[in-house]
């Protein structure tokens, strides 16, 4: 599966961009919010991201990269998200978050950043729909991928097998074909791809190549 990063877009011409995406093989739109706390970047409100949500007909798989985003469910839900997810390093009530996001009716993720073992989700695994890697350190697009990543990945899956855990592996920062080919190898469900679909000279064909690996 794919999920365009929509941090890569153009924002002066959004209408075109969803254009070509909602008639791509991509399989969700990737949204980013940051506050400029738990990032050191600020990207984009809810009022954008309502008008994205009107224009885009694939589910929004939204990722908060904020302190205390259980304060934005209800926003995240009217939005029409498919999927809400969450940093482990910023929900010290994890648990009981996830319980809002199914609660709201939204398929619940966790986030991982590079330096967050995977242990940490032992006791919360089955309760997950989704568990984003982030492979590069968050806050900004068109990094470098940080190969370590590829045994988390590994690591990972088998967490999830040994828990009974039915969580798709989400992976973010620095996919292109070639790491694209290497994460789906290791166990990767859903690739997050910014820069590399949407600086492509044709964004839907970059967003096929990976679809098909």
């Amino acid at each position: 599966m794919i999920s365009p990063s929509l941090l890569s877009a153009n924002f002066a011409n959004l209408e075109k961009e969803m254009a070509w995406f909602n008639q791509s093989t991509a399989d969700w739109l990737h949204i980013d919010i940051m506050d400029g706390v738990f990032v050191p970047n600020i990207s984009f409100g809810f009022p954008v991201l309502e008008h994205v949500a009107r224009i885009c007909d694939k589910p929004l798989d939204v990722h908060l990269m904020i302190v205390q985003p259980e304060k934005f469910i209800d926003e995240v839900k009217a939005l029409g998200a498919y999927i809400m997810n969450v940093h482990y390093e910023a929900c010290t009530h994890l648990h009981r978050v996830i319980g809002q996001i199914h609660e709201a009716g939204m398929k619940a993720g966790v986030t991982l950043n590079p330096a967050t073992p995977v242990s940490v989700l032992e006791d919360i695994a089955a309760d997950l729909d989704l568990v984003l890697l982030m492979s590069v350190n968050p806050g900004f697009g068109g990094q470098k991928f940080i190969p370590h990543t590829l045994k988390k990945v590994t690591a990972l899956r088998q967490l999830l097998q040994r828990t009974g855990s039915n969580a798709l592996i989400e992976v973010d920062g620095g996919v292109n074909l070639e790491t694209g080919r290497l994460l789906k190898a290791a166990g990767a469900d859903v690739l997050v791809a910014g820069s590399h679909i949407f600086s492509a000279p044709d964004p839907a064909a970059a967003c096929k190549a990976l679809y098909e690996l």
